[in-house]
């Protein structure tokens, strides 16, 4: 098992108010969890956002801190509330109403991966559930607040670009064509999450990179839009989904022959991205 609960990549210099964070592209596989689990090592990474922290790695050439998770969502979600657990897999949880996140199996200790395949035989114990949440859920947090709250002193304001990606059979719930169909779906909590704004600005570098963009549909944001997203205290989160299609093969989950270019769009994006918050320095010396 990974010791540390998170990777950060900080930049020479922290020019920018962004901060990019990458909560599910954790890939340390604990033996034990593989051991109870009914999937094989290839079905278990299905939920897994794989390579979106390699995507997103230029992020501190441009200023911006990169924090990306160590353990994978199918161990412990990130975007997820602590208190989102799941009483079909963890002893002695409690249904506190309805969460349809949790009832489909998507709690903060996930039930099941994609396509709801159940990962575990039998249940897991309360103990087990909270060593998890202590050990890497709350450092993971713990830092994402304070880069922000950095980023606000320095800057006046905090943009938190919050990384996932998307499997290519979900893109298709979002257009009615192949042609209209997004290859990036921003999710800003249909505005609750950040300024009108910054969005537009992160929508036109995608769009200018000639990437295919969408909101909201089918992904507006989750438990870390929906807490760190608060636009009258000057600190905006918004989700990007990206088409995996773009880059892997999800089959096989390897990078596809088209990982280098894409990863070279990306860092354009970014840089873009970077910039944003770069264009707001003089709103905070004033």
């Amino acid at each position: 098992m990974s010791n540390a609960p998170y990777a950060l990549e900080m930049p020479a210099n922290r020019s920018s108010c962004v901060v990019f964070s990458s909560p599910h592209s954790g890939q340390h596989y604990p033996e034990a969890l593989l051991q109870r689990s009914v999937l094989n090592r290839n079905v278990i990474r299905s939920s897994e956002d794989a390579f979106v922290d390699r995507l997103f790695a230029p992020a501190p050439e441009f200023g911006a801190p990169l924090l990306a998770a160590a353990m994978p969502r199918a161990y412990l979600d990130l975007n997820r509330s602590a208190d989102e657990l799941d009483p079909a897999l963890i002893q002695g949880a409690r249904r506190n109403g309805h969460n349809p996140r949790v009832a489909s199996g998507l709690g903060v200790i996930p039930r099941v991966v994609a396509n709801g395949r159940a990962i575990y035989r039998g249940k897991l114990t309360m103990d087990e559930a909270r060593l998890r949440i202590d050990t890497y859920w709350r450092p993971y947090h713990k830092r994402l607040k304070s880069l922000l709250a950095e980023s606000h002193r320095m800057f006046g304001q905090a943009i938190l670009i919050d990384c996932h990606s998307m499997p290519h059979e979900a893109v298709a719930l979002a257009g009615n064509t192949k042609s209209k169909r997004p290859e990036i779906v921003l999710g800003d909590r249909f505005g609750a999450s950040a300024s009108g704004l910054i969005v537009d600005q992160i929508e036109a570098a995608f769009a200018s990179a000639g990437l295919r963009v969408a909101r909201n549909t089918p992904f507006a944001g989750a438990y870390v839009t929906q807490s760190y997203g608060r636009p009258a205290r000057q600190q905006h989160a918004i989700q990007i989904e990206i088409d995996r299609a773009l880059y892997m093969d999800e089959d096989t989950i390897t990078p596809n022959a088209h990982f280098a270019e894409f990863k070279e769009v990306m860092r354009q994006v970014i840089s873009s991205i970077a910039g944003i918050g770069q264009e707001q320095l003089p709103l905070a010396a004033e």
